[in-house]
């Protein structure tokens, strides 16, 4: 019965995804890499982290949705659907909203209600998380990942003198 509810997930979100782009998404431009040019990054660097994952996953990068990437990678959140849900609940946590968003967050809650808790518990990291839903992540490719990790999920390490 999950793969049945799994698959019309799958096809709204297909039917849905160009609109969003285009509607939601029409002051932003694609970024200025491919995934083949972000595996030349540096081996430490967020933008060598997201080439991997591209790589990994056998993903390639949809024009205007690259920050959403970076959103699994900084969060943590896996990438199937109830992860892709929860996904939606952590960046209503951490300040997003949008139509498009509380439309997933309803179908999620209906369609794979099993998967509650993990949603509750993805909105709390979201809302401890320091707000990233409206960072340009292109501009940081060049920096360190797991110091970019740490300053979003607000991990800071002592240094002592």
């Amino acid at each position: 019965m999950k793969k049945i509810r799994v698959a019309f997930l799958l096809f709204v979100y297909n039917k849905t995804q160009k609109l969003y782009r285009t509607y939601f998404k029409k002051k932003k431009r694609q970024w200025q890499f491919n995934e083949k040019q972000l595996l030349e990054f540096h081996k430490d660097s967020l933008g060598r982290k997201l080439g991997e994952f591209y790589k990994r996953h056998g993903f390639t990068m949809i024009p205007k949705m690259e920050n959403h990437d970076v959103h699994h990678l900084i969060t943590g959140c896996g990438t199937n659907f109830e992860d892709e849900i929860a996904m939606q609940f952590l960046l209503l946590g951490n300040g997003k909203m949008n139509a498009h968003l509380l439309a997933a967050i309803g179908l999620g809650i209906v369609i794979l209600p099993e998967y509650y808790q993990l949603y509750l518990k993805s909105y709390q990291k979201g809302r401890n998380m320091r707000a990233f839903h409206h960072v340009d992540f292109e501009a940081l490719l060049w920096q360190n990942f797991d110091h970019i990790k740490d300053f979003f999920q607000q991990n800071i390490t002592q240094v002592s003198h």
